[in-house]
């Protein structure tokens, strides 16, 4: 049976992995990553992020804050995940190809989801001090992507998944309907 694929998978998978990469870098690469560092030039947006959302600033390193490191650590991860299902998809064409994309989205769901809960409950410790415009532009506007198009990719790539099932059910049911006779 051939695999399956959506070419707005794939492309998300492919062209959200620089991104990724370059956000796990800075947070991996601090304090020369930060504004003052060696190394800031290459990640020179972080000068407004790190103000908007402190747990990417110098106080959060300082205090040896780790979730920005173990979500980093987590992207990476995915990322890997990401990789795995387009060699898988498009190269090996590994019918279960659908199993490796559907299990990074739903990482990079849950993973996303938990930042804003981590906000939610800390009561915004490390975004509260935005004003309303800044908070939407730099941290909900951006982040909500990834938590939307995970979801699609699920809801796809489950459903797929599904029908594979139910085809392999019932072809399970005829080979041992064939042996009853």
């Amino acid at each position: 049976m051939a695999v399956k694929t959506y070419t707005w998978v794939s492309l998300w998978f492919l062209l959200t992995a620089p991104v990724i990469l370059w956000d796990a870098g800075y947070c991996f690469m601090r304090p020369r990553s930060m504004i003052g560092g060696d190394l800031h030039w290459f990640w020179e947006p972080y000068t407004i992020y790190q103000k908007v959302h402190l747990l990417y600033g110098v106080l959060a390193l300082e205090k040896g804050e780790g979730f920005t490191n173990a979500q980093a650590l987590m992207n990476v991860i995915e990322t890997f995940l990401n990789f795995l299902y387009l060699y898988l998809a498009h190269f090996s064409e590994w019918p279960p190809a659908a199993l490796i994309g559907l299990t990074s989205s739903a990482l990079t769901l849950a993973k996303t989801i938990l930042y804003y809960a981590q906000e939610y409950y800390c009561n915004y410790c490390t975004t509260g001090h935005n004003d309303w415009q800044t908070l939407v532009s730099y941290w909900i506007f951006p982040n909500v992507f990834w938590i939307i198009v995970p979801s699609f990719i699920i809801y796809v790539l489950g459903r797929d998944i599904c029908a594979q099932l139910t085809l392999a059910d019932k072809a399970a049911e005829a080979v041992t309907a064939d042996k009853k006779q």
